[in-house]
């Protein structure tokens, strides 16, 4: 199964890393042209999310369950619908001395098996772009007084 990881280091508590992670509106907020429905605040298990957005021109869409979760050690959506075959995304949080390493780990496979298989590269790519970029914002986010829009603090 394709599989897309990143870790980054977030200079800010790992409470606060988790539960920006799961926010509905801070997920929106990290990433680009990205809207959201089924769901506000936070994410907890048994929740279901769709977010929207275009890709390569096209709308985008996936619905996400929150299908395993240990606050704040770390949490799982799976696509309940969505245009992959299957996506499961596994987000870690470590404590570190002053701050989170915090994991994604995503794991999906194309439809249509095996002619999906031809656009594996390219949805690795693009998921790899979208990992990335959002755990940048987050990690701005996060390490910046900009988490208490979202979070009580």
């Amino acid at each position: 199964m394709p599989r897309v990881t990143r870790e980054t280091y977030i200079d800010a508590p790992r409470a606060r890393v988790f539960d920006l992670a799961r926010h509905v509106e801070a997920h929106v907020a990290t990433m680009p042209n990205e809207t959201a429905s089924g769901a506000t605040g936070l994410l907890g298990p048994g929740d279901v999310v769709t977010f929207r957005a275009p890709q390569f021109g096209f709308p985008f869409e996936l619905t996400a369950e929150i299908v395993a979760f240990d606050r704040p050690r770390r949490f799982r959506d799976e696509q309940v619908s969505g245009v992959f075959g299957s996506l499961s995304h596994d987000h870690e949080f470590e404590a570190r001395e002053g701050g989170t390493l915090m994991r994604d780990d995503v794991r999906f496979e194309m439809p249509f098996a095996p002619l999906g298989r031809v656009g594996t590269p390219i949805a690795r790519r693009r998921l790899e772009h979208l990992i990335e970029y959002h755990a940048e914002a987050l990690k701005r986010v996060a390490e910046s007084d900009e988490w208490r829009r979202f979070l009580d603090g």
